[in-house]
């Protein structure tokens, strides 16, 4: 069985979402830069624990805790916008807010990976990759 995927954010909010269903606390997957970047946001903005890289016999391990072993998951959707089949661009007015301002937008720019409010205050649009709350 291969590991590789046609939409590899989609797999990693994926795993994320059947972690939690299934109360375990730390999820494993192969890493690449975008989703290293997408999960230190996710810490970053206290919606993961810990982000960690480790090697693998194969290439490297992406390491994300969800949460501490007495705790409740801080995420309660994580969506995927923008897809190979579709993608989502918006400019720096059109970047949404989710759940008032509760939630959170990751928005690919030309700047690199950052949150709606970071693209919003920098006047800088660019791919919306997921929503989280």
């Amino acid at each position: 069985m291969s590991t590789t995927s046609t939409d590899p954010i989609a797999d990693m909010f994926t795993r994320i979402r059947n972690a939690i269903a299934v109360h375990k606390n730390e999820v494993s997957l192969p890493h690449s830069s975008i989703k290293e970047s997408v999960a230190k946001l996710l810490q970053a903005s206290n919606f993961v624990d810990h982000v960690s890289v480790a090697d693998a016999e194969v290439g490297k391990v992406l390491k994300i805790r969800i949460n501490s072993e007495d705790t409740n998951a801080r995420i309660t959707e994580i969506v995927r916008i923008s897809k190979p089949g579709r993608r989502y661009y918006v400019n720096s007015k059109e970047i949404p807010v989710v759940k008032r301002g509760r939630g959170l937008v990751i928005v690919s720019t030309s700047k690199g990976i950052m949150t709606g409010d970071q693209a919003k205050s920098a006047h800088i649009g660019g791919e919306l990759i997921c929503k989280v709350y």
